[in-house]
């Protein structure tokens, strides 16, 4: 007879003792349970011991997680949290170095656990480690020529608690003083200071920033550009991730009238980081990441590789304001510009009001506005009234004639001198294209939380953007000649540029000129080539037969589709818990049981390898009471979490079970893949259609592979039930040829 549900079998550890086997019955309340085990060892007062787990978190066992107990576990008996906290808050004030130390090392490790960091922050734990900081620093520095090693260990620490006991979100980030948020800015400052202290500042930096507006301010006006490059230039890549991103954070935080500076009056290496606008695009900075970043001889990780897409999406997004800006046709200074492409383009300085009649030079400017492919001769101004892209068309415009000119020119005359149907107008293409731009580089979102696809290319130009489009526009051209197109086959133009730009851009080039080769290497003719071979693979029946057949089949498709989803549910997912801070990770796993009745949910310490099993799954929704599915704006945890509200990916990943009582068990999947995944395993559970982009992706697949199989010519010819045999090895390999 299998052992009761609430009995788990565990060894508990005392230092210099035995380890007991003993039963735990979790009915049992928990201070019973160590008084038995005190009782065993004779150890006297059992309200000052508590069990954690024996294992490298060292977590304590509460009545909220004890539920987390599984059989077998290794449990150590232990000073209780409260009195840890106490005992570590008295030691960490010792006049003695050794033991300050050590209590602050153990203070470092305890701090991870929420238990602990709750007794120890109601023992005002926190203000003792900012005053450490503030006023204890400089006692410190007098002993750091004799005690190096033990004053950067000593803050080390300090450091490490502040940050674990800040990231349980317990206390507030909007409480502490402008003097400390100088000492942490300071650490950031100096250019020799110990590598930890230094990844810690910049962690509260980051965490102050994303976390407070208030504290925005305050950090911003500490730090300077000139002050961050050190730390760009080392060697150390986790300096350099940390560096990036408070960068990113201040950058993200910035309100909209702080992002604008007079660049050629300002030394941006002077600037305070409350000056945020076109800084991420100046030579100094952008050459420095490029050279001791990207170019570096050591791999990027994902972490750098996610900071580095942040701060690509951050310096495109500048560009939001000219594109969501339309133009005033009343503006003679906007008008201007569009005078300057004329000149320009023909060679012609404006005319004097005498030069001619009114109606002459309105006819010659109309001719000329044609001739550049504007769709309103009279008034292209007209043409940069629509968002997107507003007046960032006619800047790239402007730029392209000014750095490109022997380019710009010769596609306006060249055009200008073909038929009409058949020249491809610049100005209509230049907004179109200016808008398409945006859209593949997505200007105007906010970064994703999970997205590491940043370009090298985009980072070796200070003009990247206005660069880009120059080569593009270059591109059209050439693709319109190839296709010999005419004003109706405008759109089919565009479509085939977009795909050679989204083709090229999938290689990642390192540079510019990469990016054009490739361009180069991508004619109409290959794209034609392209994609008649993926036609192939997706051949299209449209016969009514064989559209009859489809129908027929396609509910076992869909059958097949549906166990699928719920074979995956049964595998299970690891989920990644969100929170305030973006280095936080904290996972749960859920999965459905092999009879599809019982969800299967509960924390864990790491990221699994493989299939977490049922047992050690405490927490249970059974599928019949679940009332019903949401996802994105609906679910409660993202109307909570106001920080993330704005995220479009994430609310794409966030789906919620509601069950009885009005309770919701809250998902944020880790994938579009496995978002759609669940929500149609769900759906299905509860007998609704499945409606993912996954599921008429793998229709589509499915049946087109079956349609195929079935419309073969097999009559005579036997199918196998089981795959041929692996052939015999031969018995020697004097056949293979020797390339060398």
């Amino acid at each position: 007879m299998p052992p009761p549900a609430d009995i788990v079998k565990v060894a508990i550890e005392w230092p210099g003792a035995f380890p007991k086997l003993m039963e735990i019955d979790q009915k049992k309340p928990l201070s019973a349970i160590i008084k038995e085990v005190c009782e065993g060892w004779n150890l006297p007062e059992p309200e000052t011991r508590a069990l954690q787990n024996a294992d490298s978190t060292n977590f304590y066992i509460t009545e909220k997680n004890r539920n987390n107990i599984k059989n077998g576990s290794i449990l150590r008996l232990t000073t209780s949290a409260a009195q840890m906290a106490q005992m570590l808050h008295e030691r960490s004030q010792s006049s003695s170095m050794d033991v300050k130390l050590e209590a602050l090392k153990d203070l470092a490790n305890s701090s991870r656990d929420i238990t602990f960091a709750q007794e120890f922050i109601n023992l005002d734990g926190i203000s003792l480690l900012t005053q450490m900081v503030e006023s204890g620093t400089e006692r410190y520095q007098k002993l750091q020529k004799i005690m190096k090693p033990c004053f950067g260990d000593l803050l080390s620490f300090t450091l490490t608690a502040f940050v674990e006991l800040m990231d349980h979100g317990i206390v507030s980030w909007d409480t502490f003083s402008v003097a400390f948020i100088k000492k942490i800015a300071s650490f950031v400052c100096k250019s020799a200071m110990d590598t930890a202290v230094l990844q810690r500042s910049l962690a509260i930096l980051e965490s102050m920033v994303l976390n407070s507006q208030d504290l925005y301010q305050k950090v911003a006006q500490e730090i300077t550009i000139g002050q961050l490059i050190p730390h760009l230039q080392g060697t150390d890549q986790d300096i350099q991730t940390y560096t990036i991103a408070v960068i990113n954070a201040l950058f993200l935080k910035a309100p909209e009238d702080k992002r604008q500076f007079d660049e050629d009056n300002v030394n941006i290496l002077d600037c305070p980081l409350t000056e945020m606008a076109h800084i991420l695009a100046q030579k100094q900075l952008r050459s420095i990441i490029l050279s001791n970043v990207i170019r570096s001889n050591k791999p990027i990780n994902d972490e750098m590789a996610h900071q580095l897409y942040v701060l690509q999406v951050l310096t495109f997004n500048l560009l939001e304001d000219r594109m969501m800006t339309k133009m005033d046709p009343q503006d003679q200074a906007q008008r201007d510009i569009i005078f300057e492409l004329r000149r320009i383009a023909f060679d012609v300085e404006c005319e004097s009001n005498n030069s001619g009649s009114i109606e002459k030079r309105k006819s010659m400017y109309t001719r000329d506005y044609k001739k550049l492919g504007f769709i309103n001769h009279v008034n292209p101004a007209v043409d940069f009234t629509q968002i997107p892209p507003g007046m960032l068309a006619l800047d790239n415009m402007l730029y392209f004639a000014r750095h490109h000119q022997d380019a710009y020119i010769r596609i306006v005359l060249e055009n200008s001198s073909r038929e009409d149907k058949h020249e491809c107008p610049f100005g209509r293409s230049s907004i179109e294209l200016t808008k398409m731009l945006c859209e593949i580089l997505k200007v105007g979102e906010l970064p994703s939380e999970n997205c590491h696809d940043f370009h090298p290319m985009f980072f070796t130009h200070d003009r990247s953007f206005e660069e880009f489009f120059c080569i593009c526009i270059q591109l059209l051209n050439k693709t319109w000649k190839e296709m010999r197109a005419t004003s109706e086959d405008f759109n089919k133009v565009m479509q085939v540029v977009k795909e050679q730009i989204t083709r090229a851009l999938t290689i990642k080039p390192n540079s510019l000129d990469q990016f054009k080769s490739r361009l180069q290497n991508l004619s109409y003719t290959e794209i034609l080539k392209l994609r008649q071979s993926e036609r192939m693979n997706q051949e299209d029946f449209q016969s009514r037969p064989i559209l009859e057949l489809r129908e027929k089949i396609q509910p076992e498709i869909m059958e097949l589709i549906k166990q699928q989803r719920l074979n995956r549910l049964c595998e299970g997912t690891c989920f990644r818990k969100i929170s305030s801070r973006r280095r936080q990770d904290k996972f749960w796993y859920c999965r459905l049981s092999p009879n599809h009745k019982v969800l299967h949910y509960g924390d864990l310490e790491e990221s699994p390898q493989g299939e977490v099993p049922h047992d050690s799954l405490q927490d249970k929704l059974p599928v019949a009471d679940i009332k019903a599915v949401v996802t994105g704006k609906d679910c409660p945890h993202m109307k909570e979490k106001g920080a993330l509200k704005q995220n479009k990916e994430l609310l794409e990943l966030a789906f919620s079970v509601l069950y009885e009582s009005d309770e919701y068990l809250n998902f944020i999947a880790p994938d579009k893949h496995e978002y759609c995944v669940w929500t149609d395993g769900l759906n299905a559970l509860l007998g609704k259609e499945m409606t993912s982009e996954f599921t008429r992706s793998d229709m589509d697949t499915l049946l087109n592979m079956e349609m195929k199989l079935r419309l073969l010519d097999l009559e005579n010819i036997q199918i196998p039930d089981v795959p041929p045999p692996i052939p015999k090895e031969p018995s020697n390999y004097d056949f293979v040829y020797d390339c060398n």
